[in-house]
This record gives C-alpha cells, structure tokens and sequence, in this order.
C-alpha cells in the first residue's frame, strides 16, 4: 500500500529498530536463591527477617506508636496543613469517629460542582481541575485556553526519545515503563534539578502532555509486538484533551466518538486529586521536603500508585468482577454471591489475598462521592453497551460484601464503596485494557501530586523525618571464627 493511500494520522510508522518500546527482554541469569537454592548456610539469609522484624503487637501499644501513620480508632495522624483539597468521611466528637456523608472537595470547590458543570456545557473538565489544582484557582476562559495549549506543546516527545524509550517486557507492568521514561525526560530536561516555581509548572505540564501518549505507546507497542504487527503511531495532537489523547492512540483507525471521550474525562477529574494524606501524594510530599527533582519524587508516586493496596486496586476490582462473573452460576443470587464473596475473604477464591476489592476507605465511612458519580455514568453506559446484568452484579457486590465482612471479619466499622468497584467496568466499556487502568489513575493524579509537591516545597519547606523507637537488645561482638 503506497504511503499516500494511508490515512495521515497513520503515517509514522516505527519499527523495532526504531523503538525499543518493542523488545522482549529477560534476565538470562536467574536469580540466587533459584541458581543456588536457599538450603543450608543461605537459611538464615532468606529467614532471618522473619525472626528479627516480626515486632509483638504489645509493644506499639505500649509506645503508642501510630503503625501506618493511623491512630487508634483508624483515623489518619494529622502531619501537615494543606490548601490543596479536603477529604471528608467522619467527624470526631468527643474523641471518637463518628460516621458522615463523604464530601471531597478541591481548592473550596466540590467535586460534584465540578464535573456537573463541565458535562452540563459538554466540554472536558479534567484541565480546568488541573488549572485549579496547580495555580489555585478556577480559570477564565483565557487562562484556561491558555493552559490547554501550553499542555498541548508538551504532547511530543524529545527527539530520539523513542530509540531509547523504556521497553515493555512481557512480563512488565506499563507503571513500571511510566516511571522509566519520567526518569529519562530528566535526561532532556536542560535544568533538571531546578525547583524555583517556573520549571515546577513547566514539568509538570509536561509531564500532564506527555505521559498519555507515553502510557499509551507502551501499550500498543507490547500489542503489535504479541501479535506480530506494525506499531502506528497517530502524530500528536496539540488541540486534543487529556483524554482523546490517550483515546486517540488507542483506537486506531476504529476513532472514538464525543460522548466516550466525555466520559474518561469524567473518570480522569475524579482522580485529579484526593488529599495530603493518600500514600503516593504523601510520598511526593516525602521526596519533595528533600530537595530532590520532580522527575523524581514524580517517578516515587508513580511507584507508591503502582501497589495494589493504593492505585492498582482498581485493576484488581476488575479483575475480581470478572473472577466472580465466571465462578457464580446465578449473578441474580443474593446466596449464590454471598458465598462466593465468603470463599474471597477467607482466601479461597479469586487471587488468596482475602480481599474484597471496592469495599473499604481509609477515610469515607458511609460513602465515597466519587464512587456515587461513577456509578451514574456507568449505568448510562452499561445501558448503551447492553452491560446492564454486570452493573446489577456489580451493585450486589455492594451490598452484599459488608454483610458478609462482618460475618467473616467481625468488623463492626462503616465499610463504605470506594470508586475502584466501578472504575474498570467503565473502562472495560470504553475499551480500555486492563494495563491502562493504573496508569490512567497516575495520568489524572499527576495535577494533584503537582500541587502537593509545590505546598511542600514553597510552604512548610522542611524536610519530613518521622521517628522509630528502636526495640533491640544489645549484643556482644563475637569474632568471625568463633560464631556457629
């Protein structure tokens, strides 16, 4: 087919010599404890954390130490002051959490205002948050336009990047190649370690253009290399959201329309932002009270994200959906699911890590506001998509999982929905692989860490060195030839 019949969009094509994105590669040396086994004099190598690091529970009582940065009654340890956005899920009164509608809002603003008012004028939102997040305040229609395109500069990638961009193995998660390519834009970056304001904004608008393309060639590379294609690359496009970005590169020549669009725009605004206090936000607050580079306090959150306890769980509570649909014969059972959710728990079922992915919030108690909103959009969609019967499954998950933690568990707490229990039933209706889910998350979550990053470091601008009470005997040295 002559170059001229290929759509234009479609006209770079890359090769593998020209993209390391699609190479395969593995260790070919394994590692120790399977070259040399773990018998004998590498027991206590292997072991030995078992013995030393396994601290009685009594003794963080005893020290009132706050084990996860929580208090007693499972409240988060309060660090920090922030301007940045304000979680809601309980009051304390008189010293105890009591249960309360969960409400977050950004910069003063709710969220629910929010994303209402962009889907209402049908036009993406998810920049506006941004806007607000890293300058402070909503945007005019200029400054907003203005910020769109300063993003939309930033959609390249350097020259020659893509003969060094990192490799998609096949065992490897796009996260990981998220983190490896933020650390290589450090390498183009004239002024890497410059952290005045200026090149804060300027990194991280670059980082809010590049890393869905990034997320997304990684993606299709590993694609056209399992099954043995050409890797087509559609030109970046400046006028383009955040997400007709990642869309654009995804689909092909299969397009997208208006309304889907639309609604990733809608999930990326509910993941802009969500407090101080979550545990990549706080690790970008660690890296930053530093001094250390954006590139890599950035590259630390993805990392943090990447953990299925914090980011990766809504790839989790896809794939849980999914382990459920196959493994209950009558999704209209309330006993039927019940017991299938009970094997979960009591780690017979699904991954044996004997949880319920969806159910439980470190802060909200009786609702997640963002899971509310999903929810709304997903049974829109599920109707158009003929998805109805996995939402009505989906919703007795929702109901049926606290009652049957507290049968199993004994936990007597609020256990409320959090938004990874329908995140990845919308993206698997807009199409989009299980690999993108986390990464699109870290692309949403990119303003709210930039925002974070900037308070720490123009603010409280002191380095964040928590304490831990040593609990060890001392010993006599021994020399080498004398220990057994």
């Amino acid at each position: 087919m002559p170059e001229s019949s290929i759509p234009r969009r479609f006209r770079k094509l890359l090769t593998a010599r020209e993209t390391s994105a699609l190479l395969s590669a593995m260790d070919a040396y394994p590692m120790p404890s399977v070259s040399m086994g773990i018998d004998g004099s590498a027991q206590q190598l292997y072991d030995g954390m078992n013995h030393v690091d396994n601290i009685p529970s009594e003794l963080y009582e005893l020290y009132d130490v706050k084990r996860g940065l929580r208090n007693a009654d499972g409240s988060g340890v309060l660090v920090g002051l922030t301007t940045v956005s304000s979680v809601h899920g309980y009051n304390k009164i008189n010293g105890k959490v009591v249960p309360d509608e969960g409400h977050l809002m950004i910069r003063g603003y709710d969220m629910y205002d929010l994303v209402a008012a962009a889907q209402q004028e049908q036009r993406f939102g998810y920049e506006e948050v941004a806007y607000l997040l890293i300058a402070g305040s909503l945007p005019t229609q200029e400054q907003l336009d203005d910020f769109c395109l300063r993003v939309g500069t930033r959609r390249e990638l350097p020259e020659g990047y893509l003969s060094i961009f990192p490799r998609r193995t096949s065992s490897h998660s796009i996260m990981n190649v998220l983190q490896r390519a933020t650390l290589l834009l450090y390498a183009f970056d004239p002024t890497p370690d410059d952290t005045k304001p200026i090149h804060e904004v300027d990194v991280a608008l670059s980082l809010l253009g590049r890393w869905p393309r990034v997320a997304s060639i990684a993606y299709a590379a590993d694609h056209a290399d399992r099954y043995d294609q050409k890797l087509r690359i559609p030109p970046a496009r400046p006028e383009y959201s955040i997400a007709e970005s990642i869309l654009d590169v995804l689909r092909g020549d299969g397009g997208f329309t208006r309304e889907e669009a639309l609604l990733l725009d809608v999930m990326l605004m509910l993941h802009a932002e969500h407090g101080g206090g979550n545990n990549s936000a706080f690790t970008t607050r660690v890296l930053s009270s530093s001094g250390t580079d954006a590139y890599s306090a950035y590259a630390a959150a993805l990392g943090s994200l990447k953990g299925p306890k914090h980011g990766g769980a809504n790839y989790k509570a896809g794939e849980m959906i999914d382990d459920i649909a196959a493994n209950v014969n009558n999704w209209e059972s309330d006993d039927e699911v019940a017991a299938y959710l009970t094997k979960i728990l009591q780690r017979e079922a699904f991954d044996g890590a004997g949880l319920i992915y969806g159910l439980g919030h470190a802060v909200y108690t009786v609702t997640d506001p963002r899971a509310e909103i999903v929810k709304t959009y997903a049974a829109s969609l599920a109707a158009e998509k003929g998805e109805l019967e996995k939402l009505q499954l989906i919703g007795r998950v929702e109901r049926l999982g606290p009652e049957v933690m507290r049968d199993v568990r004994g936990i007597t707490k609020p256990i409320s929905t959090n938004i990874d229990m329908y995140t990845g039933f919308v993206y698997q209706m807009l199409g989009i692989p299980q690999d993108l889910f986390t990464p699109i998350f870290a692309i949403a979550r990119m303003a709210g860490w930039a925002a974070h990053r900037m308070e720490e470091l123009y603010g409280s601008a002191r380095i964040i060195r928590p304490a831990y009470r040593a609990v060890i005997n001392e010993s006599s040295y021994a020399p080498l030839a004398d220990r057994s």
